[in-house]
């Protein structure tokens, strides 16, 4: 488990356009690898849902892993967000609002995502050298 000791990861829904475009963002604007990734699909998310006692088929939550806590939908768009490269760190302040507003608009978005931006019949599939980045099962 040291690589979850070391990296924050960032369980996202695998057939999501959205999710998978988000994902590449956070890749593409953490130029130092910190994050790690997992589709809320694989058996490692499931492992992880089951020991926080969070549904296992819910994909409506972008779910962060980081020292052991877990966060969802807002907040850990947020904490992602503040750990990146260039303006969209600063959208951290909106952690000021109170969570169950952030958490209607983020609701919104995430119960319409599909219809809005489309989904995938199968997980996307990192490149090779994005590869390392990605956790299917536990160590």
């Amino acid at each position: 488990m040291n690589e979850l000791e070391n990296h924050p990861v960032i369980l996202f829904d695998g057939v999501c356009n959205l999710c998978n475009a988000s994902v590449q963002y956070v890749i593409k604007h953490d130029p130092k690898h910190i994050f790690r990734f997992a589709s809320l699909q694989s058996s490692f998310a499931e492992k992880i849902l089951l020991k926080h006692n969070l549904p296992l088929n819910n994909y409506n939550s972008f779910i962060l892993l980081h020292n052991n806590q877990i966060y969802t939908r807002s907040a850990a768009a947020l904490l992602v967000a503040k750990q990146l490269r260039g303006f969209i760190r600063f959208l951290y302040v909106f952690i000021i609002v109170p969570k169950f507003i952030r958490d209607a608009v983020y609701n919104i978005i995430a119960n319409n995502r599909y219809k809005w931006f489309g989904r995938k019949n199968e997980c996307w599939i990192p490149t090779p050298e994005l590869k390392s980045l990605f956790i299917d099962e536990l160590p």
